[in-house]
């Protein structure tokens, strides 16, 4: 049994993982703003984590064997934390993403087309970090999501009080009305109607992941030893014609597509530049993944329920 702190974990794969540490027989505390309470036999602490001196008043002498964070998004918030778990605990993971990769974001050292991205495409021990930004600012953070987790990652690396670790994830999918962002349901919905989906001319693969495999793959990064960063994708990259091709023949349609000019905004998925990620490191370091086609018909199977059992708006 291990003493687990997660940060956030009140919704799709976090609360999925919390749920996976206590049937794993793991002692759990959940720290969050409360919005919503986690499963009974979970010690919650009820915190706005940006707040240091509350944080750490909250965390009172308590001491964990692992911290999982969830929803750490700015170099600001990741100081905090360093700074309140230092000392309480021995290894730090943190959940990253793929848009750290994205290069419309960054200048990234160039990789061949085609050619998975590997992690030290984006190394945490040498990126800038600027904590003076206005990463306070909501607006400011959504159009910096990105860089706001590349620093993030650089100061949890860098700051010295427990090793660290962070899971870059994929795109995540499946769960139904859990899949907050709405992106499958966009494809599912447009395509059981019939109606045109937005899409590049020359579109690119990217990467996904089953909601579940990535709550399974953070149980087992909470409970290994590997420092870094690692990438948390499915086999198999799709593009955005091989995504729809697949929903809409599920839904007995064909799909319709329009291709948007040079620049112009497209549908979810639909990227005119390549970063679909490598999982070999993961692999490497003893995790399996799943191959995107095995679950993304259930997926949107999901997808279709949750739509259906959906009140019209004029109920």
């Amino acid at each position: 049994m291990q003493k687990v702190c997660v940060i956030g974990g009140s919704r799709y794969f976090g609360k999925l993982l919390v749920k996976r540490l206590l049937a794993a027989g793991h002692q759990v505390t959940v720290i969050n703003r409360g919005s919503l309470r986690p499963p009974s036999g979970v010690e919650h602490l009820v915190v706005d984590r940006n707040d240091e001196a509350a944080l750490k008043a909250a965390l009172g002498d308590r001491t964990f064997d692992v911290v999982v964070d969830q929803v750490c998004y700015t170099p600001v918030q990741a100081a905090i934390a360093a700074r309140a778990f230092a000392g309480r605990t021995p290894r730090y993971v943190m959940t990253s993403t793929i848009e750290v990769y994205d290069p419309a974001t960054a200048a990234l050292p160039a990789v061949a087309p085609g050619t998975p991205v590997p992690e030290e495409s984006v190394d945490p021990a040498t990126w800038p970090v600027t904590t003076e930004l206005p990463w306070h600012d909501g607006a400011y953070l959504d159009a910096h999501y990105a860089e706001g987790k590349r620093q993030a990652e650089a100061v949890l690396t860098r700051a010295g009080g427990f090793a660290f670790a962070s899971v870059r994830s994929a795109h995540v999918l499946g769960g139904g009305a859990q899949e907050f962002t709405g992106r499958l349901a966009h494809y599912v919905e447009r395509l059981a109607r019939g109606e045109e989906i937005a899409v590049h001319a020359q579109a690119l693969p990217t990467a996904f992941i089953h909601y579940e495999e990535l709550a399974d793959l953070l149980l087992w990064a909470a409970a290994a030893e590997f420092t870094g960063p690692v990438n948390a994708c499915s086999d198999g990259p799709l593009d955005v014609y091989g995504l729809a091709s697949l929903i809409a023949a599920q839904a007995g349609r064909e799909p319709v597509y329009r291709v948007v000019r040079a620049g112009g905004e497209a549908s979810p998925f639909s990227f005119d530049r390549h970063y679909a990620m490598s999982n070999a490191r993961a692999k490497g370091l003893g995790f399996p993944f799943s191959r995107s086609t095995d679950w993304l018909p259930g997926a949107v199977a999901e997808a279709t329920a949750a739509l259906t059992a959906e009140p019209s708006p004029t109920a």
